[in-house]
């Protein structure tokens, strides 16, 4: 396994250390959680470099490239809801959205393809990040003492900035994935002759060895 692949992996790691970190009661945990998800997104970066300059780039890492990204997101905003950052509603459409891309991602791998990142679901994913930074550094800003959840310009950043942050994020979310889905459509046909292929398998295996007649 080249090293590219291996900072994919580790940045599956520090996914589960970024929700420990998020919901735990230690004294600096959100400023932990906000060090892990900082340096998890630097993983990402240097895997795409490492890959591209060096030549490394396999089917592994394309696969497994945007799906510890997803995770990560999913698990980013999922954490979110109980601190009342992101809406319930949002995080739902970020994991269903991603859900069905690894669906058909895994089809797509079924029949030998590869559907690789697209430029408009990197840009998705850079907006996720802001908005998870953005809340994050909100967080911090009041562990650290630095202000107080009940400061006013603290209050404005959360109601009013972290909203339009979020409604740009599921925005490209949504358009994102239907935009993903409908070029790769034809996914769907091809999983629905997989199976009756499959399934016409079945039924020639049982008609070629039938069951054994009961014993007089």
């Amino acid at each position: 396994m080249n090293w590219a692949n291996r900072l994919t992996l580790s940045r599956l790691a520090l996914t589960v250390l970024f929700v420990l970190a998020l919901n735990s009661s230690w004294e600096y945990a959100r400023t932990s959680a906000l060090a892990i998800f900082l340096i998890a997104g630097l993983t990402d970066f240097v895997d795409g470099e490492i890959a591209r300059r060096y030549g490394v780039i396999t089917n592994f890492g394309k696969l497994m490239d945007p799906l510890v990204d997803k995770i990560m997101m999913a698990a980013a905003f999922i954490s979110l809801v109980p601190l009342k950052a992101v809406p319930a509603w949002a995080a739902t459409t970020v994991v269903a959205r991603d859900f069905l891309i690894t669906g058909l991602r895994l089809i797509a791998s079924a029949e030998g393809r590869v559907i690789p990142a697209e430029r408009l679901g990197k840009q998705k994913t850079s907006w996720q990040i802001i908005t998870v930074i953005f809340f994050l550094t909100l967080f911090s800003i009041a562990e650290l003492q630095h202000a107080t959840e009940t400061s006013t310009w603290w209050l404005r950043a959360r109601d009013e900035a972290g909203p339009v942050l979020v409604w740009v994020t599921v925005a490209l979310t949504i358009y994102s994935g239907l935009g993903l889905t409908w070029r790769n459509r034809e996914l769907a046909g091809n999983g629905n002759r997989t199976r009756m292929a499959s399934l016409e398998g079945w039924n020639f295996t049982i008609k070629l060895c039938p069951r054994p007649a009961a014993a007089g």
